[in-house]
């Protein structure tokens, strides 16, 4: 697990909450409809999706201690990957009067009625990290450039292989590609991202997908599992391969990556003679930059989630006393019934050169990385 961070995430909570009180975009849903705190104190629900993903676990509890650090008890619920779980729990944290949903949804889609309750309560949802689609009800979304964290694996992909512009003369590399839960709407802007990138070069040639498997239906991964793309890809490579080698692997995140690398290993890559490809990945967890420093993985994308939980953790305070949140994007997340106000943050490519700003940036500790 990551080290103690009272102090960054207070530091960091504290700039955020400072310059929520000149942000733009906005106004808070405030007056008679929703329930202005009038100050500290109150309960915050906080509904996030599992705890088989230590990022999620982190998640919870950097919120959770930042919302305490600010004035506020805490509601932190786990769905366990199960949508009748998340919606219960939501709806329990209703008919307990929490001041304030964030809510990190295991299915966008699935929550349009349990937030009609809440809109009828009068209680205001910050969507976290992925976009609640399909109602009305929610009031402000916090997440990273998603469509980045796609052209930051991709790029990195190009720039391993070396393939230069995509119209350039060289030999073609074999890769193939892996999207994310088809039920989370973040996985439509990673894949977007990437394929901006990828599919000239796919077009031109110098990326060959042998197995023929180019549209995101066709490489989404359920609930993001490392065993279904496990399983995917020791088909990929039966089906498809032969003498014929994988240069690269599209991966959107690091359970994804060990469940890939896993299928690699298993048919011979990982030795002198067959390396293994280039292998992308996104969260920097712990297994997975342990993965890259041996030489396994490849790349993954950082995405400081104390960061993400100081900037939900200012939102739902200037929600709560009247105030603009602070946004900076107000036209590209619409989720099919609103335009919803965000603030994206932005991630970093981390590979073997750079894993040390990890330590830098009080993620790990060196020690963890041995």
């Amino acid at each position: 697990m990551r080290i103690s961070r009272t102090a960054a995430a207070a530091a960091s909570l504290a700039a955020l909450l400072t310059l929520s009180l000149t942000a733009c975009g906005q106004e808070a849903r405030g007056g008679s409809r929703y329930r202005p705190a009038g100050g500290k104190g109150g309960t915050i629900g906080l509904a996030m999706p599992t705890k088989a993903s230590e990022r999620w676990i982190a998640d919870g509890e950097n919120m959770a201690e930042q919302f305490r650090e600010a004035g506020y008890d805490t509601d932190l619920q786990y769905g366990d990957d199960k949508v009748e779980n998340q919606i219960a729990q939501i709806e329990n944290m209703i008919t307990k009067g929490r001041k304030l949903l964030v809510v990190a949804a295991i299915d966008g889609s699935a929550l349009t009625e349990v937030l009609q309750r809440a809109e009828d309560a009068g209680i205001p949802v910050i969507s976290y990290d992925r976009l609640i689609m399909g109602t009305e009800h929610v009031d402000y979304y916090a997440s990273f450039d998603n469509e980045r964290v796609g052209e930051l694996q991709a790029r990195y992909i190009v720039d391993a292989l070396r393939l230069g512009p995509a119209t350039a003369a060289g030999r073609p590399y074999n890769i193939e590609l892996f999207a994310g839960s088809p039920d989370d709407n973040n996985t439509k802007y990673f894949w977007n991202g990437a394929m901006k990138v990828l599919r000239p070069y796919v077009a031109s040639g110098r990326l060959v997908v042998r197995s023929k498997q180019t549209r995101m239906s066709q490489a989404t991964t359920l609930r993001w599992d490392g065993g279904t793309a496990q399983k995917r890809m020791d088909d990929l490579i039966s089906k498809n391969y032969g003498e014929e080698r994988v240069d690269a692997v599209l991966s959107p995140y690091d359970g994804i990556s060990i469940g890939v690398i896993s299928a690699l290993k298993s048919a011979g890559y990982g030795t002198t003679s067959r390396p293994l490809p280039v292998v992308t990945g996104q969260d920097a967890e712990l297994a997975s930059v342990k993965s890259i420093i041996r030489g396994e993985q490849t790349q993954t994308v950082f995405k400081d989630t104390r960061k993400l939980a100081a900037q939900a953790v200012a939102m739902g305070d200037a929600v709560l006393n009247g105030r603009k949140p602070q946004v900076n994007n107000t036209k590209d997340y619409h989720n099919g019934r609103k335009t919803v106000p965000s603030f994206l943050l932005d991630p970093v490519s981390i590979d073997k050169s750079n894993t040390g700003l990890l330590v830098d940036e009080g993620y790990f500790t060196a020690g963890q990385l041995k």
